[in-house]
């Protein structure tokens, strides 16, 4: 299943409009991962199955470079992400 990507950015304050893009950009490329992936377990063709997740894994690094840039762009961000981190490592011990 896709996302339904917000495509009216008209609304946002100027602002904030680059982190929105930028979020835009990680969730178009988390969609194409699942996309692929799944695609990937249906084939029974071993030649598609490879160049799937081989493009796959392309999509991931992209939601990488997307990821970097957001944490650039909007700090409240980087310091909730580094919250979340901290609860799940509490969880593990």
């Amino acid at each position: 299943m896709l996302s339904k990507i917000p495509l009216n950015l008209d609304k946002i304050d100027k602002k904030d409009l680059d982190k929105e893009i930028l979020r835009v950009g990680v969730i178009a490329e988390l969609d194409a991962i699942n996309l692929y992936e799944q695609m990937a377990v249906m084939t029974e063709n071993e030649l598609i199955k490879k160049i799937l997740l081989d493009i796959a894994k392309e999509e991931k690094a992209h939601v990488g470079e997307f990821q970097t840039l957001l944490l650039m762009e909007d700090k409240e961000q980087e310091k909730e992400l580094e919250e979340g981190k901290k609860e799940v490592e509490e969880l593990m011990e």
